[in-house]
């Protein structure tokens, strides 16, 4: 048997398209297999798990992912390999403990099951330890979708960092607590989402203006979870905007 070296995998998927890796489970398992299995202890005690896509070149910047409702899937896993492609230490964080639903009950499910104290404590660990990592430069960025995209603002609100990216999660937290927040949040919306809503982001942009936070608000002739090949409600142009807007955005603030 041949075994291929994890950053051969990596490498051998850079030149696709997000999207089409995204979009076929196949290449989605692949990309995922060549991601590192790492853990810490938390202060509490517990053993947490995420999976590590490292670049080429190291020491290099860190972006922490966060998932879906659904889980720490191949998907997100995908995306972080391609975050290692673009350059960073790609981190997908498991804040359901392995976990992985397949239909939406499951998800919410699973979602509403979740102590949030101990996600923020899993949130903090991992951001502590890429910065103390010899492969980082101790530069971090947060991504994270849907649920993953409330957990990006709680974690950066939790364990201050460079940059934060939400795409379509809630974003009610007050401007006391977002006054904890160090570098700058990008924020991608849906015009059609009828959860994360007009009314809801412009709450949050008051309460960051009040904070005197950097803020930078777009939306999507879209709905909710747009940027998901997955998904009924993909619109390609729209989430290839965006995620051209986070590689931006992430390049100007982790460099």
């Amino acid at each position: 048997m041949t075994v291929v070296p994890r950053r051969s995998v990596l490498t051998g998927l850079a030149g696709l398209p997000l999207a089409a890796v995204l979009a076929d489970p196949r290449l989605a398992a692949a990309a995922a297999a060549g991601l590192e299995d790492v853990s810490l202890t938390t202060p509490s005690g517990r053993a947490v798990k995420a999976s590590l896509a490292v670049p080429a070149t190291v020491p290099a910047p860190a972006v922490v992912l966060i998932h879906e409702w659904w889980g720490l899937n191949d998907q997100i896993k995908a995306v972080a390999a391609e975050m290692a492609n673009q350059g960073y230490l790609g981190l997908a964080v498991d804040l359901f403990d392995g976990k992985v639903a397949s239909d939406p009950a499951a998800a919410q499910s699973q979602m509403e099951a979740l102590d949030a104290d101990a996600a923020t404590e899993t949130m903090v660990a991992w951001i502590d330890s890429l910065k103390g990592d010899a492969r980082s430069t101790a530069k971090i960025g947060t991504v994270g979708w849907c649920f993953g995209g409330a957990w990006s603002l709680n974690g950066s609100i939790a364990a201050p960092v460079d940059a934060t990216v939400i795409y379509y999660g809630r974003v009610e937290r007050s401007a006391e607590d977002l006054a904890k927040l160090k570098g700058p949040v990008l924020g991608h919306f849906a015009e059609e989402d009828q959860w994360i809503n007009h009314e809801m982001v412009a709450g949050f942009e008051k309460n960051m203006a009040a904070a005197g936070k950097a803020l930078e608000v777009h939306w999507y002739a879209a709905n909710h979870a747009f940027a998901n090949p997955t998904g009924d409600n993909y619109r390609k142009p729209e989430a290839e905007l965006a995620w051209s807007r986070t590689l931006e955005f992430l390049t100007a603030n982790l460099a």
